[in-house]
């Protein structure tokens, strides 16, 4: 029973990248815009901004799984809210202490994964406006970026 429900946290966790992805690219690039845009803006306005609304958006779900799970003697609803919370908690690890520096750690990894990461944002941000952007994704990055990161590490030791 407890591997059964490692696979269930397991499987939501991976599902959210997909889900984060296709919310990303279509939603908050799509009609959401309004909320996101900020997010692109070059320059700081402060600490929260309007894209901040959607870790309320997409904690709902996480939450509400957690809760009917509990109601339920720890069925399999609380596994998947408990594999979409560690995915909320690991974007805001990854994608707001780490890429965007919110709060000053983590400034000097050199690992090729973080660094992979870091550069598939940064190309995600050089697009200021909804359309034509790339690299939605948070976790699972197109493979050049780690060949690249790979190749400035060895440079780097050279």
């Amino acid at each position: 029973m407890i591997l059964y429900n490692v696979l269930i946290v397991l499987a939501a966790f991976i599902g959210m990248e997909m889900v984060a992805w296709l919310a990303h690219k279509y939603i908050m690039h799509g009609f959401l815009w309004y909320l996101h845009k900020d997010h692109h803006k070059k320059e700081d306005e402060g600490f929260l901004e309007h894209n901040d609304f959607f870790f309320i958006i997409f904690a709902i779900p996480g939450i509400a799984s957690l809760f009917i799970g509990l109601q339920n003697d720890f069925n399999f609803f609380f596994w998947i809210g408990l594999g979409i919370t560690l995915y909320g908690m690991a974007y805001f690890f990854v994608h707001d202490i780490f890429i965007h520096q919110r709060f000053k750690i983590f400034r000097n990894s050199d690992h090729v994964y973080f660094q992979a990461i870091r550069r598939a944002h940064k190309m995600h941000h050089k697009h200021l406006q909804k359309e034509q952007g790339e690299c939605f994704g948070m976790l699972w990055v197109p493979i050049k970026y780690f060949k690249n990161a790979r190749k400035s590490k060895r440079a780097l030791k050279a």
